[in-house]
């Protein structure tokens, strides 16, 4: 069975996924923000930690992370989908390669919030190592991307 998908689709289908890193880039900074808060609210004395523990940066942190975890997964998949119904295939180079290993890092990550949450410092600074690690390759992709994007709109 081939699926005919509109032209139109197909080329404008080709933003989604540069729009939807855009924004999860500004999130991942957010989410730094938000973890430096939660750290900060840790080694706070007791009475600045009172203060720091009302604005729920631990939570934010922990449902922003979430959020990011399950969109950078789905904006993965889904570029690498766009890139295939696009062309016929994808295409290896350092873009997809980052990407994927981008994604690697947000799972495991993620998997160390339970040890962290157990008080495990061994997680917390490796959390911290993959995701400084994983927003400098984020910066990257964005300038790959872009020039992604300007190689499909000069060809449009």
């Amino acid at each position: 069975m081939n699926l005919a998908i509109p032209e139109n689709v197909k080329v404008w289908s080709q933003f989604g996924h540069p729009i939807m890193m855009w924004v999860l880039l500004g999130l991942s900074i957010y989410a730094l923000y938000l973890g430096m808060q939660v750290r900060r609210t840790r080694t706070a004395d007791k009475e600045v930690r009172k203060e720091l523990i009302g604005k729920n940066f631990n939570l934010k942190h922990h449902k922003i992370g979430s959020i990011l975890l399950a969109l950078m997964v789905l904006g993965t998949i889904g570029g690498m989908a766009v890139t295939y119904i696009n062309n016929g295939k994808l295409f290896f180079g350092p873009h997809l390669l980052v990407g994927l290993g981008m994604t690697g890092l947000i799972a495991t990550s993620a998997a160390l919030v339970p040890y962290m949450q157990k008080g495990n410092d061994f997680a917390r600074y490796t959390h911290i190592l993959l995701n400084v690690t994983l927003l400098g390759l984020f910066g990257w992709q964005a300038v790959t991307g872009m020039d992604i994007v300007q190689r499909i709109i000069s060809k449009m």
